[in-house]
């Protein structure tokens, strides 16, 4: 169903996708939009027991567009490094394929809020934030199909 990697000597081990998926603070959720265009858009995520999780409101293009179509890419790359002496970056990166569902149980929503604001902010403003606004926060767990990565030089 899924395409093997090209480029199959710059292709990342699972556990390298991982330490991405844990590093990294955003990535580019991708979306099937309106009018067959495809709608990205940059978000904050949590990578969890193999799932990834993100936080929004409750409605809106992304909410209307995954109720008409769950499948979802999901992109996210390093910083990246460079070689002494060499030109270019040296980026990795994480291409996902799955589909999201909305987190239903009130307790889950709460912990992966809670989780996904420790990721971000320091622990007394999230505690606060958390119970402030758990109840509107709509929280999205996209269970992986497919991943890959890859390691590629810029020049």
């Amino acid at each position: 169903m899924f395409r093997p990697m090209r480029r199959f000597r710059q292709q990342l081990s699972d556990s390298e996708c991982e330490q991405i998926l844990k590093e990294e603070p955003r990535g580019v959720l991708s979306v099937h939009g309106e009018d067959g265009y495809p709608y990205g858009m940059p978000v904050n995520f949590l990578y969890e027991d193999g799932k990834l999780y993100f936080h929004g409101a409750k409605q809106g293009h992304k909410i209307d567009a995954l109720k008409k179509d769950n499948r979802v890419s999901f992109c996210v790359y390093n910083k990246g490094y460079r070689e002494e002496g060499k030109l270019g970056l040296n980026i990795k990166s994480v291409i996902i394929f799955g589909r999201i569902q909305p987190v239903e149980n009130p307790a889950k929503r709460e912990e992966i809020t809670r989780k996904i604001g420790l990721k971000y902010d320091p622990a007394d403003f999230v505690g606060a934030e958390v119970k402030r606004t758990a109840s509107s926060v709509q929280i999205l767990e996209l269970t992986i199909d497919h991943m890959t990565g890859k390691l590629v030089n810029e020049s």
